[in-house]
């Protein structure tokens, strides 16, 4: 099975603690042929989606360490594939947001003929914390506005405190807790975050949401979903000083057994996320509240498995196998 990785380049990342590089190791290690390329190796040849792409697959058995030094140094031959996407049998979309849109242009078109994972008309929809907006009767109060006294009143008629969060960054980025016991700072950080010097239709929508207070002492809780099934959780609690609960914020992660009302919450979002074709996310909750759905390169395996002692990534490739599967059957049905 040919499996290709669309990916930020591989020096960036920390294969121990990065669920893109245990999805790789596990697709080489079952003998697929795996490739890599980034946002800007995809173009149009002959009306055809094709790739610049590299073949990183090789000789299994290495620990994690020695093969990411391995495909690193594939990355560094010469020798180029041109790849008709089409020609693919899988191919996962695990760059980091933001999202490149002419990308996933290029790659909407063959959405029905190779499986992508998650779709690209998925990502379109999810990547935005707005997505949550879906499920209005399981998440925090929310707003989002780019009027700094819209914002000002929300947080006066709320009376307590309030989280600001950018709706295109990731990792905890630019998220803020802010009251209106700090009312000159308060002030400065609206019109800072909505770009208040620009003209109103130039500014930035930023959320307002609700602060809950049980992440100080009690963190968040991130649960995989696969095809709509939890697949493993773990908590997050944030640093001393801190209410970031995200584990590039400094977060701590610690074992975590699902409860009833989370799994309501799973409930709620699957047969949304199914229809989108978002088949791979990483839900955060607090307090039993959907705070996000991260659908763009949604992390958190292999931290879960030091936690479990578990393989998450099996069940992954697993499913990647069996739709891939399917999609080539259909296509083999279809030309006879």
């Amino acid at each position: 099975m040919k499996i290709a990785y669309l990916m930020d380049p591989l020096e960036d990342i920390q294969p121990e603690n990065e669920t893109t590089s245990h999805l790789m190791y596990e697709s080489n290690e079952r003998g697929h042929t795996v490739y890599f390329l980034e946002p800007h190796d995809v173009y149009i040849r002959r009306d055809q989606v094709v790739a610049r792409m590299r073949n990183i697959t090789v000789k299994p058995g290495l620990g994690m360490v020695q093969y990411w030094q391995e495909i690193i140094r594939c990355t560094k031959q010469e020798h180029l594939i041109f790849e008709a996407i089409t020609e693919l049998d899988a191919l996962f979309l695990r760059s980091n947001p933001p999202l490149n849109y002419q990308t996933m242009e290029f790659l909407q078109t063959v959405n029905n003929h190779v499986f992508i994972l998650n779709s690209t008309t998925g990502q379109i929809l999810g990547n935005s914390k707005l997505y949550i907006l879906n499920f209005p009767e399981i998440i925090p109060e929310t707003h989002v506005s780019r009027d700094p006294s819209r914002l000002r009143k929300i947080i006066d008629d709320f009376g307590g405190a309030m989280v600001v969060k950018p709706l295109q960054r990731f990792g905890g980025e630019g998220v803020i807790k802010v009251s209106t016991r700090d009312r000159m700072n308060l002030n400065s950080l609206i019109h800072y975050y909505v770009r208040a010097y620009e003209s109103y239709a130039r500014r930035e929508a930023i959320m307002v949401q609700e602060y809950l207070k049980s992440v100080k002492q009690d963190g968040d809780i991130r649960i995989l979903l696969l095809n709509g099934e939890i697949i493993g959780a773990m908590r997050r609690k944030p640093k001393r000083g801190d209410f970031r609960t995200n584990v590039h914020a400094g977060g701590e992660v610690f074992p975590h057994r699902v409860t009833a009302r989370e799994r309501r919450v799973c409930q709620v979002i699957k047969e949304k996320l199914i229809r989108d074709g978002l088949y791979f996310v990483g839900i955060d909750l607090i307090d039993g509240k959907l705070v996000e759905i991260n659908c763009v390169s949604p992390g958190g395996i292999p931290r879960i498995n030091r936690l479990n002692n578990g393989r998450l990534e099996r069940k992954v490739i697993d499913f990647i196998e069996e739709k891939a599967n399917t999609i080539n059957r259909e296509s083999h049905r279809k030309r006879a």
